[in-house]
């Protein structure tokens, strides 16, 4: 039984959990999905998830679709119960074949993870479409990308955009971010940097970190916007807040160089440091010329060898000639330091002779 939420949650949310925990005892299933609501989110009541699963099994068990969905959501987080995913995707199914379009979209995210069931594209797409067109954002953003990928349906680019329009307007932020992505590269729609800006800023908005660097470059180079090197950074700084390692080493490179900010060589340290941290190759290269040149840190040959070496396992061809560069140094060094010895020993050598030969010649 699919039920009408809005209709129901006006009278029950009027409820005290006295009167729903009454009501549920008497086998009102939807007064124990609520109580279960209830237990799960701490409202008016100590959180209590073994007490949520027990008021959420009860209305399941007597068809209740949100109640099989919510106990779904439970097994699937291990709260209240032991984790199992098995039957979270049992619980899914009841409430799916119901009609039910966020217990589809579940389904859908089980078969296409291949958790609790064998990973299947195809029927993950199938149960996609199927809370799709009931209007669910986050089933239709996921369908987009399985257009977009190929996953489980034909490769169908123009489709892709469909439904990642449909769920960017319903304020879908990855679907939003992917719309300003078709819409750059020219992917299923006419290219156009002014609607990829657009649609990257909703996304940059609500925090989705690809879309605050995609926008560095945007506003550095005027991609659809006016060129605004204070706003390239303001995202870039956005990005960067979040970890991001592209915009940790673009924001570096900016203190480094004075663009758009002053120029601030510890600052710009401390961000290539957070990036290398994170195993990025430029950032590593960058740590090792500070330590090889002495930039806001101690001169140390040896740190800037090995963040030289970091940087080449990560695939910089740049360190991997550096690294060769400092071993002919080294040898070199080397070299020279034994020539000078045998110089300085052949010097020595001489000079023994020489005061042997004036003392022989000395009359006893």
């Amino acid at each position: 039984m699919v039920y009408n939420i809005q209709e129901k949650s006006k009278f029950y949310a009027k409820l005290t959990v006295e009167k729903l925990e009454e009501m549920a005892l008497q086998g009102d299933a939807w007064a124990q999905f609520e109580l279960g609501v209830c237990y799960t989110n701490g409202i008016d009541v100590v959180q209590d998830y073994k007490q949520a699963v027990k008021w959420y099994t009860q209305a399941a068990e007597q068809g209740h679709s949100w109640a099989q969905t919510n106990l779904g959501n439970r097994y699937n987080l291990g709260e209240g119960v032991r984790k199992s995913y098995r039957k979270a995707v049992e619980w899914y199914m009841k409430a799916a074949e119901q009609g039910l379009d966020k217990a589809q979209f579940l389904l859908g995210l089980s078969y296409y993870e291949g958790e609790g069931v064998k990973k299947d594209y195809v029927k993950a797409t199938e149960w996609y479409t199927k809370a799709a067109r009931q209007g669910h954002s986050g089933a239709q953003f996921e369908l987009g990308y399985c257009y977009r990928k190929g996953k489980g349906v034909e490769k169908d680019l123009a489709k892709a955009v469909r439904w990642f329009s449909k769920a960017a307007k319903q304020g879908e932020e990855y679907a939003q971010f992917y719309m300003g992505v078709c819409f750059e590269r020219g992917e299923g729609v006419r290219k156009n940097n002014k609607k990829a800006a657009e649609w990257y800023i909703k996304a940059a908005e609500r925090g989705v970190v690809e879309a605050q660097y995609n926008l560095v470059a945007f506003y550095e180079n005027g991609f659809g916007v006016e060129k605004n090197k204070a706003k390239a950074i303001e995202w870039c700084s956005k990005a960067a807040e979040q970890g991001d390692t592209m915009a940790l080493y673009h924001l570096g490179c900016c203190y480094e160089d004075g663009r758009g900010v002053g120029m601030d060589k510890k600052k710009a340290f401390e961000l290539f440091s957070k990036a290398g941290e994170q195993r990025h190759p430029q950032s590593l290269f960058k740590l090792g010329d500070y330590y090889y040149q002495g930039i806001e840190v101690e001169q140390d040959d040896e740190k800037a060898e090995l963040y030289y070496r970091l940087a080449a396992m990560e695939g910089d061809r740049e360190a991997v000639r550096k690294i060769y560069d400092l071993e002919r140094m080294k040898a070199e060094r080397k070299a020279a330091k034994r020539n000078w010895s045998d110089i300085i020993l052949s010097e020595m050598e001489g000079q023994e002779t020489t005061n042997r030969e004036d003392y022989d010649d000395v009359p006893f």
